[in-house]
């Protein structure tokens, strides 16, 4: 191989890598987020880089970490769930209750509290599945409706109230707890949900079956694919991950907070759908949802800290919501007709054109 051949061959290399960067969603949405870390870092050197301000970041994207998990799977479907900040706010009510009944400070106490909301949460999955798979009632509407009464079953039985009897062995350890002295806990079970949705999604028939059923529904069918099962199953884990968020929740404020999540829907499904998720179903990564999750978190915490208006992370939030879903408009018609899927080319032709 003489030496003009070894350079095309590195040149085609450098090509393939830019061409793949180019295709990647939620690599283009991670060289964001590290450009908007490192203004930040820049403009507040003294404070927004340092690992104390990192952890603060990290521990309150957590619970957002795990319901952006569940609602990963939901959109690959084609599916919605507008109803997970209300399935988090009655299972940790429904929690709560429990615990108060039992009485006690202790491990016992707690496991119950725990138990009992992840069951909330998996029978409000359930309900959605059931009804989106079998009645064929359309997710929005069915996510929308369990929206409402999820919270409003919560505020009967609290009568409005939030319930602030919370075990202290459950905020010492996953509210407020670390690992290794300096790692909160309740990050730790968010990476833990993470990497077990990763794996899940990416390397089990579950996975592949829950990309199929997104990308056809019908030749998932054809296939062999048992789509109500799919269905079903996808909307009980996201379920059941709203659940898991709503003990966790309870232990790291100590209390109910049932006004705090009227906009915890939105915010993940926003984050899921700027990491690279189709709103159209079929495309998605979980990696890519959690980049997609830390943009307006890094966000938010940094213009705090720079003394900004934190009504500009909506703004600026919103635009990159808009251009992610435009970027995915634009993969999807170039993918359609067999063409070049690259958006930066689609632009730069537009621009000569």
């Amino acid at each position: 191989m003489g030496p003009e051949t070894t350079a095309i061959a590195g040149v085609d290399a450098k090509e393939t890598l830019f061409a793949r960067l180019a295709r990647t969603q939620w690599l283009q949405i991670l060289i964001v987020l590290i450009a908007i870390v490192v203004v930040f870092s820049v403009m507040a050197p003294d404070t927004f880089p340092h690992w104390g301000n990192v952890r603060l970041i990290i521990q309150n994207a957590s619970i957002l970490a795990v319901l952006a998990v569940g609602i990963t799977f939901v959109i690959i479907t084609s599916g919605i769930d507008l109803s997970i900040g209300s399935v988090l706010v009655f299972s940790g009510v429904a929690a709560a209750i429990a615990m108060r009944t039992i009485g006690g400070d202790g491990w016992g106490t707690a496991i119950v509290g725990i138990v009992v909301s992840i069951a909330a949460g998996l029978f409000w999955g359930f309900f959605n599945g059931f009804v989106i798979a079998k009645l064929k009632v359309p997710p929005l509407i069915v996510t929308l409706g369990t929206m409402g009464i999820a919270l409003g079953l919560a505020q009967i039985l609290t009568g409005g109230v939030d319930i602030r009897e919370v075990p202290q062995v459950l905020t010492e350890s996953i509210g407020y707890g670390n690992v290794f002295g300096t790692i909160p806990i309740i990050s730790v079970i968010a990476l833990v949900v993470i990497v077990i949705g990763a794996i899940v999604l990416h390397r089990t028939r579950f996975g592949l079956h829950t990309y199929a059923v997104g990308s056809n529904e019908e030749s998932a069918r054809r296939v062999g694919v048992k789509v109500d099962r799919r269905l079903i199953a996808v909307y009980a884990l996201t379920g059941g991950l709203a659940g898991l968020a709503g003990i966790m929740s309870l232990a790291q404020f100590s209390t109910t907070a049932i006004a705090g999540q009227t906009e915890t829907n939105l915010n993940v499904i926003t984050a899921v759908v700027i990491g690279g998720t189709s709103l159209f179903g079929g495309i998605g990564t979980i990696i890519g949802s959690i980049v997609g999750l830390f943009i307006p978190a890094v966000l938010q915490n940094g213009f705090v800290i720079l003394g900004v208006q934190p009504f500009w992370q909506q703004v600026a939030v919103g635009a990159v919501l808009i251009v992610a879903v435009y970027v995915d408009q634009v993969r999807r018609a170039q993918a359609s007709r067999g063409g070049d899927v690259s958006v930066w080319k689609h632009l730069f032709a537009r621009r000569r054109g």
